[in-house]
Parts: C-alpha cells; structure tokens; sequence
C-alpha cells in the first residue's frame, strides 16, 4: 500500500473517473500499436489531448506526461515515447483515487 499515489478528485467527477480511467487504458494501446507503426502523428495527438484533459480531473500527472509525449513525438524520439509510456502505465497502476 505505501507505493499508492494518492489522486484526490473533486466528487462531483466520481461518476466520470472509471470512464477516464479505461480511456487512458485505451490509450496506452494507441500508443503503443503507433509506436510500433512510427505513427508520431497519432502519439502527438494523444499526447496533446492528455495534455489537455488530465489536469481538468485531478490528474496533473497525466498532463505533464501528455506534454512531454507531444514533444517526443514531433522530434520522433523512440526511446523517450517508451519511458513516457512505461511512466503512464505505472502511473495507473499505483493510482488510488480519493474523492472530496
């Protein structure tokens, strides 16, 4: 329990955040079948839309993330996507969300 990242969520989102949750699930696998592809545009995408929305529901890690995986794909750096995925996969699987 002690290796828990704790993420407090504004309440009023509790009906959202299993739905946020699978999209970032779905969104490990597109960026990992676009990495494989060398699809930057597509990890660009997703990485500016996790940039976008991760900070909107308590989640400010994920749009640090976001960020930094918009970058790496427009400069095309494999190695650096693979550490920003491997970061978001831990990250969700540490997670435990308290709601306020």
């Amino acid at each position: 329990m002690e290796n828990k990242i704790i993420v407090i969520v504004d309440s009023d989102l509790e009906d959202l955040i299993p739905g946020f949750l699978m999209n970032r699930e779905n969104d490990l696998v597109k960026l990992k079948e676009s990495l494989s592809a060398n699809d930057f545009e597509t990890i660009r995408i997703i990485g500016h839309s996790m940039k976008g929305f991760g900070s909107g529901y308590g989640f400010d890690f994920i749009s640090e993330v976001g960020f930094e995986l918009e970058k790496s794909a427009k400069q095309k750096q494999v190695e650096e996507i693979e550490t920003h995925i491997k970061s978001i996969e831990d990250y969700l699987q540490t997670i435990e969300i308290r709601y306020e």
